[in-house]
């Protein structure tokens, strides 16, 4: 018995380090991989895009077909993300508020994006809206431009994008339930007022992160846009397609420089992100105090 007690401390004592040994480990590890895999990566896009200077990289920027593609991103996303934003919150509210046929085939829709690549996701819109397409000689009778235009840019760009928001409100509108909205009807407030005064202030945190991806991946978006746009210089490229342009064109402080505003928006995503995901976390924690 006594060798027993004696025993317990050091066996503790053993599994406590092989617990801190494997910790520690494991946070090597993961810091290694992200070192190798994402921080020298990102360090090697700034470093290459200031080799030559800032007079040489805000010259870069100030190209004319490079300037384009900012502005151009900038109209893509300022399209995309706002309408996303209404039909997300729409399909969100469809699915955790109410209970109709089809409730399931809705959810796996919005899930399909996620599961179609962005280039097969492209090359559907130019099957759909196409010169041999059905729509095709239909669009070039009455002179309208899709393909190779800001509209198939935005409707490539919604396709990969539409999940982010509707998919980040749906498990929290799902958890918050609608005791809120049942009490505010009950009260004599119309739909839009329960919406507007009830709804949104619960999902607002949920709803500005879902907005923040959103935009990221619309800024960011390559494959479905590439195969929509037609590769025009200085008028359907976006900036992802003109870092592409630039490197094949061995311009090489030029596709840094706009690599180094993906990446930079990148890290503001991320900083907005970790901030809205503290905020959030506060705001259900106190609503769970009281």
């Amino acid at each position: 018995m006594a060798h027993d007690l004696t025993s317990t401390p050091q066996k503790l004592h053993s599994a406590v380090t092989e617990r801190m040994f494997a910790r520690w480990t494991l946070v090597i590890i993961s810091f290694v991989f992200l070192a190798l895999i994402l921080l020298l990566p990102l360090a090697a896009v700034f470093v290459e895009a200031f080799r030559k200077g800032i007079g040489e990289y805000f010259s870069s920027l100030q190209d004319p077909e490079t300037f384009s593609s900012i502005r151009l991103t900038l109209i893509v996303a300022g399209i995309s993300v706002p309408l996303n934003l209404v039909c997300g919150v729409a399909a969100a509210w469809a699915i955790a508020k109410f209970e109709f046929k089809g409730k399931a085939f809705l959810t796996t829709l919005i899930d399909l994006p996620f599961s179609v690549s962005p280039v097969i996701a492209g090359l559907v819109f130019v099957l759909l809206f196409g010169s041999n397409s059905l729509l095709g000689p239909w669009l070039e009778a009455h002179n309208v431009k899709i393909l190779f235009a800001v509209p198939g840019l935005v409707l490539a760009t919604m396709f990969v994008t539409f999940p982010f928001v509707a998919r980040e409100l749906i498990p929290l509108m799902q958890e918050q339930g609608t005791a809120d909205e049942e009490a505010a009807l009950s009260l004599g407030a119309s739909g839009w007022q329960t919406f507007w005064h009830v709804t949104l202030p619960n999902i607002k945190w949920g709803l500005l992160y879902g907005v923040l991806l959103c935009n990221a991946r619309a800024m960011g978006e390559f494959g479905a846009v590439s195969v929509v746009s037609g590769h025009i210089r200085g008028e359907t490229n976006t900036m992802p397609l003109q870092v592409e342009i630039l490197y094949n064109d061995y311009n090489f402080a030029g596709a840094f420089a706009v690599a180094s505003l993906l990446a930079l928006l990148a890290l503001v995503t991320l900083v907005l992100k970790t901030l809205l995901e503290f905020r959030f976390s506060e705001e259900i924690a106190a609503s769970r105090r009281h």
